[in-house]
């Protein structure tokens, strides 16, 4: 079966059918099928991981911008060579996650040649879990780094005004016999998505997230999306995404400064996101059996470490989201009735299959 209802009101959908309707929907959407199954493929590594606010519940704010011609699903998108180790990437205003994906396929047909690769997106949108591309650099053998800028929602340090973005980074790096790193992070306390996701199921934000337009700390979601999201580590937060909107964004020639756009907000025009994306080979300083034993000696040292209070374990960062995977491709994607409802409905809309209910339990 394809998924299950839960007496907690929540559904447990499989993999492998989340990623078919997000395939079907973005095909009935004129996208080519193998666009469609990048961003599908995207979305679902999101929700496997965990990571919920950049998964499977984006796709109705996706598919609304699609039909404002606000993303295009056939873009011709153009990748320049700029010297033999940089491409500048014009993404022509198509998904963010197909863009992204092939700046990073770039940057890794260069490092395997140079040692290093670099590409600039520019006039992209929203592209989803910033580890996805990292996790695309790994999978090649090479270290990932992923910077994007995105809209406004942020004060700088000391400021009322949004200006900044939530501005994720992702850095991976292989590990020999042990797991690898990922690191994938926003500047910000936390990403509005996840604001966005406890105002749909009508729950609370914790204190120290966000401030109402008064400039007042609240734990209203819809009040903390009127007002501003509050940086991470307050002026080191507000630092990165700067430093975040500098790269993605008036390096590669994207919006920067609050002009990207919001996707929510700015139902008129595009938003204009910036990426910048890096591979690089692990062993350029060292050999490889070196960087490997150096590598998994720093990752033993982390776990061995003595754990603080109500610790039991000391994780390095991507081992907590391996785990979900793993869990959740046994146990299937946990969703609200509610967010489901929205996707059944967009499928009664493009006339595809829908997602299917069933009253048992997927394999734990």
């Amino acid at each position: 079966m394809a998924s299950t209802i839960t007496d907690a009101g929540l559904i447990y959908v499989s993999a492998t059918s989340v990623f078919d309707l997000i395939s079907d929907l973005l095909v009935a959407h004129k996208a080519p099928l193998d666009d469609a199954k990048t961003v599908a493929g995207c979305l679902v590594s999101a929700d496997l991981r965990g990571v919920d606010t950049h998964g499977l519940l984006r796709m109705p704010g996706y598919l609304d911008r699609v039909r404002r011609g606000l993303i295009n699903t056939q873009p011709k998108i153009e990748i320049k060579s700029v010297t033999p180790t940089v491409v500048s990437v014009d993404a022509d205003n198509g998904f963010g996650h197909v863009a992204a994906t092939r700046a990073m396929a770039a940057a890794i047909a260069m490092a395997r040649d140079f040692g290093i690769g670099v590409a600039g997106v520019r006039r992209s949108t929203h592209f989803g879990m910033a580890a996805n591309y990292v996790l695309q650099a790994i999978d090649a053998g090479f270290v990932g780094m992923v910077f994007s800028n995105a809209a406004a929602c942020m004060p700088p340090w000391g400021g009322r005004k949004p200006i900044l973005g939530t501005s994720p980074l992702a850095v991976a790096v292989p590990a020999g016999r042990l797991g690898s790193f990922v690191l994938d992070m926003a500047a910000a306390v936390a990403a509005r998505g996840k604001i966005r996701k406890a105002l749909g199921r009508g729950e609370a934000i914790p204190e120290g997230y966000a401030l109402d337009p008064e400039g007042r700390p609240t734990t209203d979601p819809l009040k903390a999306l009127q007002g501003v999201i509050l940086p991470v580590g307050g002026p080191k937060g507000s630092g990165i995404a700067m430093m975040m909107d500098i790269f993605a964004g008036v390096l590669t020639g994207a919006g920067y400064a609050g002009d990207v756009g919001d996707q929510t907000k700015d139902i008129h025009r595009p938003q204009n996101v910036g990426h910048f994306l890096l591979a690089l080979k692990p062993d350029l300083f060292i050999s490889m059996d070196e960087y490997e034993g150096r590598i998994d000696t720093l990752i033993e040292r982390v776990h061995m470490c003595p754990t603080a209070e109500g610790f039991t374990e000391v994780l390095v960062p991507g081992e907590m989201e391996t785990r979900q995977e793993v869990l959740r491709r046994q146990t299937g994607i946990p969703y609200s009735l509610r967010e489901i409802a929205q996707l059944q409905a967009e499928a009664a809309n493009a006339n595809v299959p829908p997602l299917i209910v069933s009253e048992k339990r997927l394999n734990a």
